[in-house]
């Protein structure tokens, strides 16, 4: 078990070793997900009220629209005002979520999140958490966006930043706060996450009632590299349902 209050270095490399042994049965990347997202979740908690930390942890990964299956396409569609949209574009793509609520533990019940589309820099603008956390990671909205062959090797053996915001109340990088950080008591947000060899972001954003430090943050960048270790095998199967 850890505790966001007094995470260490040498717990950073405990808890990655734990990790690197997640996803030897996982069919795709989804199922390698669905065990981070899950260690995430029961292995933090305040050990002094020995109540789990996380209110909600959820891994998200960039995805090509055409690439994704006629259900999630409509949901991306959905949430697209103007009729007329690129042939292809990016979607932030939720493939595994734990949670306090029973609606919280199936990226199919999630609402909103699913496949956010990011048809270029304006519509992230629009989304701040989603644009701070491409940003605090090191990356340009645009590399993001739009995957350029060159930049892939050099993007996915980069060590990326993590995405911190210490201070949850913070209504601009977080705007949900009537309905969902006040009432969880959701003290601070971290995501950690790297580039994977297609160039697609990928990305673990935990929502905790357990305040996280900068420098308990800035330790997650060891745990990325792990994470990373468990995903990137199924590069080529990312959902469990194809």
């Amino acid at each position: 078990m850890y505790d966001f209050l007094n995470f260490t270095m040498v717990d950073a490399v405990n808890c990655g070793r734990e990790i690197r042994h997640l996803g030897s049965n996982a069919r795709s990347m989804e199922d390698a997900a669905n065990e981070l997202v899950q260690f995430f979740y029961e292995n933090f908690i305040e050990k002094e009220s020995e109540t789990k930390s996380c209110v909600l942890v959820r891994f998200f990964k960039m995805h090509d629209y055409n690439h994704l299956g006629d259900d999630l396409k409509i949901i991306a569609r959905k949430s697209i005002n103007d009729a007329c949209f690129p042939e292809n574009f990016m979607c932030l793509t939720l493939l595994a979520t734990r949670g306090t609520n029973p609606e919280w533990n199936s990226r199919h019940a999630s609402v909103g999140h699913q496949a956010i589309p990011l048809m270029d820099t304006e519509s992230v603008d629009k989304i701040p958490m989603i644009k701070n956390l491409i940003k605090q990671m090191g990356l340009e909205v645009g590399s993001v966006l739009e995957i350029d062959s060159k930049l892939m090797t050099d993007l996915s053996q980069k060590t990326f930043n993590v995405f911190h915001v210490p201070d949850a109340s913070d209504g601009y990088s977080i705007p949900a706060q009537e309905n969902f950080i006040k009432p969880y008591g959701v003290k601070s947000v971290l995501g950690f996450g790297g580039v994977l060899p297609s160039g697609h972001l990928f990305s673990m954003i935990i929502f905790s009632r357990t305040f996280i430090s900068p420098e308990v943050a800035n330790r997650f960048i060891t745990v990325t590299l792990n994470m990373k270790m468990v995903v990137m095998p199924f590069a080529k199967r990312v959902f469990s349902s194809n």
